[in-house]
């Protein structure tokens, strides 16, 4: 753990991302199509990322730059996420922003769904509001497999990205951290901190799934 500017950073949390996909590659017929980008990432055969997908985005700021969090930024980033689903029919039902770094829990929606084409057009917008900041060159994701896919467990995904500042110290109770959420177009009032939270995202996810 690295402690800086007065508070607790938990850099395990991308390790264990990285440990996650690399498993996933390994195990995975995929890891014969895989590209190699520039900066030495991996990516999956990019079907993974369209249609029915489910993915979790991690953005980093560049150097883990700070002092960029507050309401007003939340705010016009939460408009710019809004964006970026509606424009590829897609849903988040879990972000998190940390002083450093993003979490995005992405869901397609139907066969159209792009989550890379999203992504980069999100990416590219918020680096606009963070300037001079800007975020890393690259994202970190993680494909969820089909075992991870299924209601209870896709529900523990969305609640290790909702406990980040717990982890970190940030908060006693993640409900507490102001930059934690969920976007779903046309859902205004979906809010993971009430008690119906999951029944109501489903609902929701189930009138416009489109397989």
């Amino acid at each position: 753990m690295l402690v800086t500017s007065g508070y607790v950073i938990e850099v395990s949390i991308l390790l264990a991302d990285y440990l996650s996909l690399y498993f996933w590659l390994v195990s995975s017929q995929a890891v014969s199509d895989s590209k190699s980008y520039k900066g030495g990432l991996t990516r999956l055969d990019p079907s993974l990322y369209t249609g029915i997908s489910y993915v979790h985005w991690t953005m980093c700021v560049s150097h883990k730059a700070t002092g960029w969090l507050d309401a007003s930024h939340h705010s016009s980033l939460k408009e710019l996420l809004f964006h970026a689903l509606a424009r590829e029919n897609l849903c988040c039902p879990a972000y998190c922003l940390m002083p450093d770094h993003g979490h995005f829990l992405f869901m397609g929606l139907d066969r159209e769904s792009d989550q890379r084409a999203a992504v980069r057009w999100l990416r590219r917008e918020w680096n606009r509001i963070l300037e001079p900041k800007k975020l890393q060159h690259q994202p970190y994701d993680h494909v969820l497999r089909e075992s991870d896919r299924a209601r209870d467990a896709f529900a523990k995904v969305a609640g290790y990205i909702y406990r980040n500042p717990e982890r970190a110290g940030l908060v006693d109770r993640w409900q507490d951290w102001l930059y934690v959420g969920a976007l779903f177009p046309g859902y205004p009032k979906l809010d993971p901190r009430k008690p119906y939270y999951w029944s109501d995202f489903w609902k929701a996810h189930h009138k416009h799934l489109r397989a």
